[in-house]
């Protein structure tokens, strides 16, 4: 069977930028900082770049070699591998893995349109209880979060259908420098109210009295989650990959650009927080609870001020979600688009409409509608709880366990060192973590997340 031409990215900026745009999203800017609070600040965030680059950028040259030597959406790379073996298996799981994040995450993303709304009108004020109520009133709304999360996909579809690089790559190289510059505003604002720089010791001077095992799973499990890895989005970039890319290279530019994100991201938050008496280890509801009323008694002597830094914050979160939903796309995109022979158009309005089904359902689930549990939760943890502690840990895993023992040495040799043209001088580092280090490291991860240790 004849394959379909290949697409590529058209530049090393375009590579770097969609893929670090894969990678940095809501797990830098919202799970980051509440992962930080509650685990010490500097001493997590010290772990956590540890466990990126020992762990996590192996794991995802891993992916990249999969895709680029595959030249294929996920499934199909890893099928050619395989070799007609059941490896296969963990292509077309790591698919479906990224095929249900997608309906869900966008639940989230549209929360984060919605608030950028709420912003513009003047909604976004009052006390504490306020900002809370209005947050479950908005989650348990029967029309507007589904709203919110069919426009985000259409807007993810709008990119998708015009291909790799009049879609993705133009796309993220105007979404990745607009995230990185509203970020630096809001750092630069937070840092300058009173009271800030504790917000910035919290972040920046170790407490090592914090060191645990709870810490370091912490820190590794985060830095898997907000690499993307698993997720089939580094495997399906990969594919469009030049011979010439230095993926080793690549892999640690955007590990840099992902924990620089996270960083500034701490820095936005905390010294905001820390102004105002903000407990660091608010939780979850950090970003979508706790932080509007961080900002509105930040600058109460400066409303406008104030309006101006919650708006740009929450256009900061809608902007991450989208690069993060726009490579989450594209992973069963590809898959549909190959696999079934249609066009990309048809393949990506097949995405677009079955992630809005299963996101309308997610959101339903979280109060507007009774009954949409199971196995006695509701769909959206469900699908949170399934993807992000039993498929993700599963497929990393597997990955590792496929490059390291199965996969002809040869051919990863080849790979890492685009067919002899780079010296390789981490390759048998490489070869090492992938074998022995990341497979345990991720085995941990899924044993603890179960509470099994």
């Amino acid at each position: 069977m004849k394959q379909l031409e290949r697409a590529s990215f058209g530049s090393k900026l375009g590579v770097i930028l969609a893929t670090a745009g894969s990678a940095v999203g809501l797990g830098n800017v919202w799970r980051f900082p509440y992962m930080t609070g509650q685990n010490g600040g500097a001493v997590f965030i010290l772990i956590y770049v540890a466990c990126v680059l020992l762990l996590g950028i192996p794991c995802m040259i891993s992916e990249f070699i999969i895709g680029r030597h595959g030249q294929a959406n996920t499934a199909r790379s890893f099928r050619s591998l395989a070799g007609g073996t059941p490896w296969a298996f963990i292509g077309y799981l790591g698919v479906l893995t990224g095929f249900l994040i997608t309906g869900y995450y966008a639940v989230v993303s549209g929360w984060c349109l919605q608030y950028i709304w709420a912003s513009l009108i003047g909604h976004l004020h009052g006390d504490p209880a306020y900002f809370a109520t209005y947050f479950s009133e908005l989650a348990a709304d029967p029309v507007k979060p589904v709203l919110w999360t069919v426009i985000i996909l259409v807007i993810t579809y709008l990119i998708i259908e015009h291909g790799v690089r009049d879609g993705i790559e133009r796309a993220s190289k105007l979404l990745m420098p607009t995230l990185f510059i509203l970020l630096l505003v809001i750092v630069v604002a937070a840092c300058m109210l009173p009271g800030a720089m504790e917000g910035v010791k919290f972040l920046l001077k170790p407490d090592w009295s914090m060191i645990n095992s709870d810490v370091f799973l912490a820190a590794l499990g985060q830095s898997f989650y907000s690499l993307s890895i698993a997720m089939g989005c580094l495997c399906t970039y990969a594919s469009y990959f030049s011979r010439s890319t230095n993926l080793t290279n690549a892999a640690v530019q955007i590990g840099v650009i992902d924990c620089v994100v996270a960083i500034l991201a701490g820095l936005m938050i905390f010294p905001a927080a820390f102004s105002v008496g903000v407990s660091p280890d608010s939780g979850p509801s950090l970003i979508f609870i706790t932080l509007p009323n961080v900002f509105q008694q930040a600058f109460a002597a400066m409303p406008v001020l104030g309006y101006f830094v919650s708006l740009l914050f929450f256009m900061l979160l809608a902007l991450a979600a989208l690069t993060s939903l726009i490579s989450l796309h594209e992973v069963s995109t590809a898959f549909f688009h190959e696999e079934m022979h249609v066009s990309r158009k048809t393949a990506a309005l097949i995405v677009t409409v079955s992630c809005s089904v299963i996101g309308a359902f997610c959101s339903l689930s979280l109060g507007a509608v009774d009954g949409l549990v199971l196995f006695g939760t509701s769909l959206f943890d469900w699908f949170d709880f399934i993807t992000g502690q039993v498929f993700l840990p599963i497929v990393g895993f597997l990955t590792c366990i496929f490059i390291g023992w199965f996969v002809p040495h040869k051919i990863v040799h080849d790979e890492f060192t685009n067919w002899g043209t780079l010296r390789g001088r981490f390759f048998h580092l490489f070869v090492f973590l992938v074998k022995y280090v990341c497979p345990l490291a991720i085995l941990f991860i899924f044993l603890h997340q179960l509470e099994v240790i």
